[in-house]
């Protein structure tokens, strides 16, 4: 008989590092992509794997994270499944979520409800592609109280990442430790390092003993990673799952393997420089694991214009449904949803969320514009970043930023 799995989804986010982009929403909902949010690629990874009860629990600014998953995520009742979001209810008294493990400590009531065998815990805010079933049947062939998630990365990185120690066995964890400078590398590979991906998958009995005594300590910041695995690896009962032994229907030699953690706005506009080459990096048109989103009664996108210099084109891009490109020029970009780029435009290296406009002779280039953004008649974003930054966010890397239905100034 199959064993019982709950999927707990941690969408709680705040996202600060993301703004303007998380001013008005939790991190997993802001869009990815042209279509979708981040918190669907999660969602579909365990849609696709067959995992069809989910509950995500949300706590930050989560009204258009809950409307997506209620309007979107709508599995067979009559066999039982669904996902649902969750939002912080203080059952355990007067308090919000005071970190990812109270965030599941205060909603045992779940596990209670489904009484599984084994609880997935996974992040909402990464993009990726993974088979969780193959991590969960490593888990429970190796015994252990939970199996984290681990990406290699090379060790001179290490002091980027929540980084996972392993024993001369390459499977036991005996460290996790938060950016360390000095870091060991793996038995296998000296050069590399594992990166926690923040995904898990608990023994039920492991998680709930975990979280309780957790709950009892007042000097724990009563996180997931930074708690629940290190009192586990101390216990030895933690093991690694090694993230490129997943194998992905449908997935390329160049997308095998690919995660991205966007946390930051620089990571966010190379995840979404990835999407748009020929190869793509990350692969949206692989059907045979397909990421899943709403679809609104959108008209196929539109190009219109002929006339000499007025054509409205598109290259190395991506167009979505209900886009009108009218004599203008886009270019390696991410077009969403009713976007408007009018004539003489020129549009390059930008992401443009939906309803975006952007009106005669403006130019964007190396820019994020959020939802309902309106570039006038002749605006100029990313030409002249010193004059950009009196008015706009711009990252480390030079990419400009526009937060939620802001009028641009001419």
């Amino acid at each position: 008989m199959a064993a019982k799995v709950l999927a707990i989804v941690l969408a709680g986010g705040e996202g600060k590092r993301l703004m303007p982009l998380t001013a008005d929403r939790a991190k997993p909902a802001v869009p990815f992509g042209g279509m979708y949010r981040m918190v669907d690629f999660v969602l579909s990874n365990l849609a696709n794997a067959g995992y069809l009860k989910i509950v995500v629990l949300t706590q930050y600014k989560s009204h258009s994270l809950d409307r997506h998953i209620t309007k979107t995520w709508r599995m067979s009742t009559l066999l039982g499944n669904y996902v649902t979001p969750v939002p912080a209810q203080q059952r355990r008294g007067p308090w919000w979520f005071a970190g990812s493990a109270d965030a599941i400590y205060q909603s045992f009531n779940l596990i209670n409800d489904e009484q599984p065998d084994h609880v997935i815990v996974f992040g909402a805010d990464h993009i990726y592609r993974m088979d969780p079933r193959q991590m969960v049947e490593d888990h429970i062939a190796s015994g252990a109280g939970v199996t984290v998630a681990g990406i290699r990365q090379p060790l001179s990185t290490a002091d980027q990442f929540g980084v996972i120690e392993v024993g001369e066995d390459g499977r036991r964890i005996r460290a996790f430790r938060e950016k360390p400078t000095d870091a060991v590398g793996l038995p296998d590979a000296p050069d590399q390092i594992y990166a926690s991906m923040g995904n898990y998958v608990f023994t039920t009995k492991a998680l709930c003993e975990a979280v309780e005594r957790d709950a009892e300590d007042k000097t724990s910041k009563h996180d997931m990673g930074g708690s629940i695995i290190p009192m586990l690896v101390e216990r030895g009962e933690a093991n690694v799952y090694d993230f490129k032994d997943n194998e992905v229907p449908g997935s390329t030699d160049r997308d095998r393997g690919y995660w991205r953690d966007v946390g930051t706005l620089d990571s966010f506009y190379d995840a979404h420089m990835d999407l748009i080459n020929v190869h793509p990096v990350f692969n949206l048109y692989n059907f045979d694991w397909p990421i899943y989103t709403e679809q609104p009664p959108y008209p196929p996108a539109k190009f219109v214009h002929q006339w000499g210099e007025r054509v409205g084109r598109a290259v190395g891009s991506m167009v979505s449904p209900g886009a009108v490109i009218s004599g203008s020029l886009v270019e390696n970009s991410v077009v969403s949803p009713k976007v408007k780029v009018h004539s003489w435009a020129h549009v390059d290296g930008a992401v443009l969320m939906e309803g975006v406009e952007i009106g005669r002779h403006a130019v964007v280039r190396r820019a994020i514009l959020d939802k309902n953004v309106y570039v006038p008649e002749g605006a100029e974003i990313g030409v002249d970043l010193e004059k950009d930054r009196q008015r706009y966010v711009v990252s480390d890397n030079g990419v400009v930023v526009i937060g939620k239905g802001q009028r641009v100034e001419p």
